[in-house]
């Protein structure tokens, strides 16, 4: 998909999350083209891809909350900020289990946060919140299309449909300049958080182990590899620019390729060449939805958008990535 050699040269951007998977990739990505980027990081993860591909020194980098008000309206107005990803959040299911506090502050509060500073400044003029397929909660009708209803139950599909729902709302009530988007489950290289099945099985492959499944290995999802993900994101916001129609949209992204978590976790042994290595099932998922992937033809019909890479070549690419951080690591 290919992107503007102008849009982004000096264009002022803000990208909250960059310390994550999708934020580490999309703030390489910006500086490579150009752009002058400002961050908030909350927590040092010296491990992160953001540190790991050095672009933590070709970027503006602010310690805080992402629930620090005060803080996010200095950053937006002190560095004239036109352009902001929204992709912090807490992602991690079993964490919103255990303590959903901490995960409604960051996912919700720290929304509405974003959405007001960004509202307070006049020089904003595209702002792109990161939902998740998991703000439609459970539906009998699948594919998750853009119009169906956000109607999360279990706490981290909770925070996303709220986050969702408030962003919507600044567009629709105030004429935010915002877009949506929803993605199916994220994976490439940089993704640390080990009990997610992707890096979880790779590692352990690495190590000779057998990989470990939480669930009973027939939930289904769509995974989307993070470099389309971090392209979709940027040709997103470079359209926002130039058509109106667009802005208050939500856009599902998505290759649109369902598998469940046991035929996922064999693919890749038989990519690695480990097909002797038995996965072991725990069947401890709680609180998760059994069934889901992401309709995207809207963002093909109105963006002209589609993923750039095939199921296989995401996963080989992540598997070198872990190839050589493991080596090294």
């Amino acid at each position: 998909m290919d992107l503007s050699d102008t849009f982004w040269l000096d264009r002022p951007v803000f990208v909250t999350g960059a310390t994550g998977l999708l934020g580490s990739w999309l703030t390489s990505a910006l500086v490579a083209l150009g752009a002058n980027v400002t961050v908030l990081v909350r927590d040092w993860v010296p491990e992160s891809e953001f540190f790991q591909n050095g672009s933590f020194a070709k970027v503006t980098v602010i310690r805080g909350d992402l629930t620090d008000l005060e803080l996010l309206e200095r950053v937006i107005n002190e560095y004239e900020i036109t352009t902001i990803f929204h992709l912090a959040a807490q992602t991690i299911v079993g964490t919103a289990n255990r303590g959903p506090i901490s995960t409604f502050e960051s996912n919700i509060r720290g929304t509405w946060c974003v959405l007001e500073a960004a509202r307070r400044s006049p020089l904003v003029k595209q702002i792109i919140v990161a939902s998740s397929d998991k703000a439609y909660g459970a539906h009998d009708q699948l594919p998750y299309t853009e119009d169906i209803p956000l109607k999360g139950r279990q706490p981290y599909d909770v925070s996303k449909s709220c986050a969702d729902l408030i962003a919507q709302s600044y567009a629709h009530s105030y004429g935010s300049p915002l877009c949506v988007t929803r993605c199916g489950n994220l994976f490439g290289g940089g993704d640390l958080n080990w009990n997610r099945l992707i890096p979880g099985t790779i590692r352990s492959v690495i190590r000779g182990e057998s990989p470990v499944i939480r669930s009973d290995g027939t939930f289904i999802r769509d995974y989307f590899y993070v470099e389309d993900a971090t392209r979709a994101y940027i040709k997103l916001a470079e359209m926002m620019s130039g058509d109106d129609s667009i802005v208050g949209e939500a856009f599902n992204f998505s290759n649109e390729i369902q598998l469940n978590v046991l035929d996922l976790t064999n693919k890749i042994l038989l990519l690695m060449g480990r097909e002797d290595l038995s996965p072991t099932v725990l069947d401890q998922a709680s609180n998760e939805i059994h069934h889901q992937y992401l309709s995207a033809e809207k963002a093909r019909s109105m963006l002209g958008w589609q993923p750039d890479f095939s199921l296989n070549d995401g996963l080989l690419r992540t598997i070198e990535w872990y190839e050589r951080f493991l080596e090294t690591s």
